[in-house]
């Protein structure tokens, strides 16, 4: 009797061993893995169903052996739905590491300062495993989605704030943009509260226009507050702004990289040349820095400016100073041009 028991405890144990030898096996062994391979786990994926799924993806040719191994390996056992990069995985241990940790991959979207909207839309549409749920729904919708202020012109165009987003497989383009109008919003009504006295802007909305202008009006943040002068003092004064941008969004694919006398003559919505005071909607997604500088303007009594040729403006009181500027300007444009004709 003893010598049978002494005997099933062997075949136990060597069976054991045997077993616990299969399952290192099964953990150590190499993953083929593709450059950038994604692997999708469903929610409720069971032993059974990871085996095949990892035999679907020919990381491995036979993992017959892993639900055992999970049973057996409990701290593998934590299995989180996602879609996972497999980067850097070498063995079937590694692959199950990070299915426990649970660390999604993530994907990168950038909105640029001075980007329209019709550009967003399309860097949206392109984004790599991004759910397109809102690229067929009219704008007047949509600002109702993203609970945003309705315009006369049904338009989103200045709302999405300039940053890089991060996302997970599968989110939704309106996720995305709900996060960043939403920023929008409250840098818009902090600044709106914290605005200088005596601007001529009747609402937030008008804040949000006029940082618009300013943004694609000049990219060095230095003088955006002398930008932002020149136009509040123009309203102020019930002056026309007369911005080349506004005429250039106003073009819309008609604009091919030069204004004609003939298109500051033509009427239309954002002609600021023709219309007055403020076009009906933003031109374009400002930064945060046009609107600090629409809110915090510097005081001046500048009312022009024009290009200075080394990517900067002069500034100028009075249409004499301002047609010398232009002058000077031209001169500088014909002197350093001259060789390319």
């Amino acid at each position: 009797m003893k010598k049978i028991l002494f005997l099933f405890v062997i075949l136990v144990l060597a069976g054991g061993g045997w077993g616990y030898y299969q399952i290192q096996q099964v953990l150590n062994q190499s993953v083929s893995v593709q450059p950038d391979q994604l692997l999708t786990v469903k929610r409720g994926t069971t032993g059974k169903k990871l085996a095949d799924l990892f035999e679907q993806e020919q990381l491995v040719n036979d993992a017959k052996w892993l639900p055992w191994a999970l049973k057996l390996q409990p701290h593998l056992n934590n299995i989180k739905a996602g879609t996972y990069s497999l980067n850097g995985v070498n063995t079937l241990a590694d692959v199950l590491t990070i299915l426990n940790e649970g660390k999604e991959v993530q994907f990168s979207i950038r909105f640029t300062e001075g980007e329209t909207w019709r550009e967003v839309k399309k860097s949206l549409q392109n984004a790599p495993h991004l759910a397109q749920s809102v690229q067929d729904t009219h704008d007047e919708e949509l600002l109702q989605l993203l609970e945003l202020p309705t315009n006369s012109l049904h338009s989103l165009e200045g709302w999405i704030y300039p940053d890089t987003y991060h996302y997970v497989p599968d989110s939704t383009d309106l996720a995305l943009l709900k996060r960043s109008t939403n920023r929008t919003k409250k840098l818009l009504d902090q600044l709106w509260a914290e605005r200088d006295d005596n601007l001529p802007l009747k609402n937030s909305y008008d804040m949000l226009i006029l940082a618009s202008i300013v943004e694609k009006e000049s990219g060095i943040q230095a003088e955006r507050g002398l930008i932002a002068s020149v136009f509040l003092n123009r309203l102020k004064l019930n002056m026309k702004l007369q911005t080349d941008p506004t005429v250039i969004y106003g073009m819309g694919e008609n604009y091919h990289g030069n204004i004609r006398k003939k298109d500051l003559e033509t009427l239309t919505a954002y002609n600021t040349y023709i219309i007055d005071g403020l076009p009906p909607t933003p031109i374009a997604n400002p930064s945060e820095s046009a609107l600090q500088a629409v809110a915090h303007p510097e005081k001046t009594d500048f009312l022009y400016f024009v290009a200075d040729g080394t990517g900067g403006h002069k500034f100028s009181r009075n249409l004499s100073e301002h047609n010398q500027a232009v002058q000077e300007y031209l001169r500088w444009y014909r002197q350093n041009n001259k060789d390319k004709k």
